[in-house]
């Protein structure tokens, strides 16, 4: 992968192993967990977002996305500063069976300062089939909406932000005619 993904875009699998196989991280927003703020995060900003596998294969894959901090990485501001994920309030992904032609979502919790939830990463690195996978990493910021990466009109004249950073990267760096 030469570039990040954009939340709310779709990542494919490409091992045969994996083939049909693909995830994407949605659905950036400021939230409050449903056990309450957990007492590492005081001072800090809450957000959540969505990570959904769908299986397009013929064959099931066993899905593992839990707790562990190698499966789920937050990283925000300029600088890459580690936001602090609520593991007791994020609904996890483990050791599930996702059969073909369905899909699995996981709701992940993170806090850090409000300055720097306007620069978002997030890298997601699951088990699948009990064999740990390549970390897809996607980038975004709170107040972006998953859209406005899209190729519009209102896209290239809204103000710059992190969105719009990674699409002139994006337009930058692809080969002509794509």
């Amino acid at each position: 992968m030469d570039v990040p993904n954009v939340i709310g875009d779709w990542q494919e699998y490409q091992s045969g192993a994996l083939a049909g196989l693909r995830v994407r991280v949605h659905s950036l927003k400021k939230a409050t967990p449903r056990q309450g703020r957990d007492d590492e995060a005081k001072g800090l900003t809450y957000v959540s977002f969505e990570v959904t596998y769908e299986n397009r294969s013929a064959k099931h894959h066993e899905i593992d996305l839990d707790r562990r901090p190698q499966h789920v990485d937050v990283r925000v501001g300029r600088d890459g500063h580690a936001a602090f994920i609520d593991i007791y309030s994020s609904d996890v992904i483990e050791e599930y069976n996702l059969f073909p032609q369905r899909r699995v979502t996981a709701v992940i919790y993170a806090a850090a300062s409000a300055a720097k939830l306007k620069q978002i990463d997030i890298q997601i690195s699951p088990s699948i089939d009990d064999d740990p996978t390549f970390g897809y990493h996607w980038v975004g910021g709170l107040g972006v909406h998953e859209g406005s990466t899209r190729a519009s009109s209102s896209a290239s004249t809204a103000k710059p932000s992190v969105a719009n950073q990674v699409e002139q990267f994006l337009k930058g760096t692809a080969p002509d005619g794509a």
